[in-house]
């Protein structure tokens, strides 16, 4: 009998989003250069606007360009599946070296949802790729008038793992700064903020695979003590709701707040609750992350992460980041009260009344 081939470990993915004007081809042209990004595929839309000239170590064909760096610099052609498919085919005919990352720019002020849905929903792609997180470059200059102006970006805020904040050494006004920061950290809780000249290594990596076996950069990423309140520990029994009324004129449609709940749940149970949840309010989630108790498995949390409708495939810890096993999602939303979220999750838990199920609130 001959042995199964063993599948190839999946190539972790970096998507690199960005606001118009908000310094995406410096930074790409800051990255390809950093002996960091070596054994990395970075596609881009266009050689041209990179600038690469002077960065070329050999040209090569079929729109690929090695770098001194080490890194392999490609264009997306027509359609990114083709292109994704077309790398994992000279990779596993021996035509171009192995690459341990690959780094997806994407155009202007793009909605990420449908190239997650790509990269998460794709049968082969999704087992040759694992997503490793959203970079959102937000230009510290008009990242406000972008925020008011153009929906993409909001959702592009929401999506992201790691924002990097450009020009704020050329922005004027430091308490405008200041208060772009706060309206960012207030869309997406917990986010951590770059600046541009933060190591290649902590843009693109350091993403949701490898957050996991940090407990600390877990719980920051979780962000649940947040929205709970830090003068308010934690809240046990009874009704616990808890509002911040710190509402963002800009922003007052969208909220985030958190769920909770005390006793360990089947696995079946929360995938019938994000199914239903998604199949009703699915146009109104921009994000849900939690970590979740599992009947199944009692040593360590289910991590669950989802952009607007796209969950990511869900990944079982061995060990909790510290010593509250509660199950916590962190939803954020447009257009949609808590209060009717904490009702369905609520009744997937079998409590009498919705005031049971846990709601604590952040206006953004």
């Amino acid at each position: 009998m001959s042995e199964q081939p063993v599948r190839p470990e999946p190539i972790p993915l970096t998507l690199l989003t960005g606001f118009l004007g908000a310094g995406k081809t410096t930074l790409l042209n800051r990255l390809l250069k950093d002996p960091a990004l070596a054994d990395t595929v970075v596609l881009v839309n266009e050689f041209g606007e990179i600038g690469l000239d002077h960065l070329f170590i050999e040209g090569s064909e079929d729109g690929m360009i090695l770098l001194a760096s080490g890194c392999l610099c490609c264009t997306i052609r027509d359609d990114l599946i083709v292109t994704l498919e077309d790398l994992l085919r000279r990779l596993d005919n021996g035509r171009m070296a192995p690459f341990r990352r690959l780094v997806i720019e994407t155009t202007g002020l793009a909605d990420p949802a449908p190239i997650l849905n790509v990269l998460i929903n794709h049968p082969y792609l999704a087992m040759r790729y694992k997503l490793d997180g959203v970079v959102t470059l937000v230009d510290a200059v008009n990242g406000m008038a972008t925020l008011d102006a153009h929906p993409e970006a909001l959702r592009q805020v929401v999506a992201a793992d790691r924002l990097v904040l450009t020009k704020a050494d050329i922005a004027s006004d430091a308490e405008a700064v200041g208060a772009l920061r706060k309206r960012l950290g207030e869309l997406n809780p917990g986010i951590a903020i770059l600046a541009p000249d933060t190591p290649a290594e902590a843009i693109v990596g350091a993403g949701l695979y490898d957050i996991a076996a940090r407990p600390d950069e877990l719980r920051r990423w979780l962000a649940a003590e947040t929205l709970e309140g830090h003068d308010h520990g934690h809240h046990h029994g009874g009704h616990g709701h808890h509002h911040h009324h710190d509402v963002n004129r800009h922003d007052a449609s969208i909220r985030a707040f958190t769920l909770t709940a005390e006793a360990p749940i089947r696995e079946a149970t929360f995938d019938l609750f994000w199914t239903l949840l998604r199949s009703t309010h699915g146009a109104r989630l921009l994000r849900l992350k939690g970590l979740v108790a599992l009947a199944e498995h009692p040593n360590g949390p289910l991590l669950v992460h989802a952009v607007q409708q796209i969950l990511h495939p869900p990944v079982l810890l061995p060990a909790w980041p510290d010593a509250d096993h509660r199950s916590r999602l962190v939803l954020i939303v447009k257009d949609l009260e808590e209060e009717t979220v904490a009702r369905l999750w609520s009744a997937f838990l079998g409590r009498s009344a919705p005031a049971e199920a846990q709601v604590h609130h952040h206006h953004a």
